[in-house]
């Protein structure tokens, strides 16, 4: 290996037998316990951080999905670091005014629908399903993860 390759490991969750194996023993009513929960915080306002924490974390709870997580590397000092990619968000006051207008009750309709989806195809919504779950803070709060 030279001394300019760089190597870059991503993070791997178990096989898709387990994921899919626990998705119909466990994931399924984990995940719309955990769901209800999270929604729950969202509209109290008070819970708002931790909700969209655990609204994140839905495809992982389900499925055991592991977390995506935006990553670059940069050299700095002949040291090559790993940075984490933000984005840019919305101004506060817009999601402010659209998670009390609209966010919380769509993100409520959206959410069952994702998980009504996954559970009534019994996994073959699945893609379906997770590319909703995976939306619901842009749905929330218009949040760019």
């Amino acid at each position: 290996m030279s001394a300019s390759s760089v190597r870059v490991e991503q993070e791997k969750g178990p096989g898709l037998l387990i994921r899919a194996l626990y998705f119909i023993f466990v994931g399924l009513w984990l995940g719309g316990i955990w769901t209800t929960i999270a929604w729950v915080l969202v509209v109290s306002i008070i819970g708002l951080p931790l909700g969209l924490l655990m609204l994140n974390r839905i495809p992982q709870i389900m499925t055991l999905k592991p977390v995506r997580i935006n990553r670059y590397l940069v050299q700095k000092d002949g040291q090559w670091i790993t940075r984490t990619i933000t984005k840019t968000q919305q101004p506060f006051l817009l999601r402010a005014f659209y998670f009390i207008l609209i966010g919380w009750w769509f993100s409520a309709l959206w959410l069952l629908a994702a998980w009504a989806i996954a559970g009534i195809t019994l996994g073959l919504g699945l893609p379906i399903a997770f590319w909703m779950f995976d939306r619901v803070p842009a749905i929330t709060t218009l949040s760019s993860y």
